[in-house]
């Protein structure tokens, strides 16, 4: 039985340390790879679509560095708040591990605008592994 992998991703260069990380450290599981668009963002009572130029990119780069390494990758588009997403979604699916990244924010920076990451470790009942930022 492969390991079902749930992998968070943005347009940063930390999101596709994780993909890369997940990938080359897990190589029989199964990726699904998730973009949070928050509620706001997608309009009040609105539902989030691919149809954005920002989502379509980030499942492009994520399939091409899958491709790189021969593999594929599941993608979904969530909504909502990242951190409630990303947990309501491992959840619902039932996922092994989440792998994600985190700027490493400290201080008054990860006072003032917390961390997904933080959250998503804190409150997941499956083990998150921390991917830094590259250097």
């Amino acid at each position: 039985m492969s390991r079902e992998l749930l992998v968070p991703m943005d347009d940063s260069a930390t999101a596709r340390a994780a993909l890369e990380h997940a990938l080359s450290a897990f190589p029989d599981a199964d990726v699904t790879v998730v973009h949070v668009v928050d509620d706001l963002e997608a309009g009040y009572g609105g539902t989030p679509t691919a149809d954005d130029a920002a989502e379509i990119d980030i499942f492009e780069d994520a399939s091409a560095i899958a491709a790189e390494v021969d593999r594929t990758v599941e993608t979904e588009l969530l909504g909502g708040t990242a951190a409630d997403a990303i947990l309501e979604y491992a959840h619902a699916e039932g996922v092994d591990g989440i792998v994600m990244g985190s700027e490493g924010r400290s201080g008054v920076s990860r006072m003032l605008l917390g961390s997904v990451a933080e959250a998503v470790t804190r409150r997941s009942s499956v083990p998150v592994t921390i991917v830094p930022a590259p250097e």
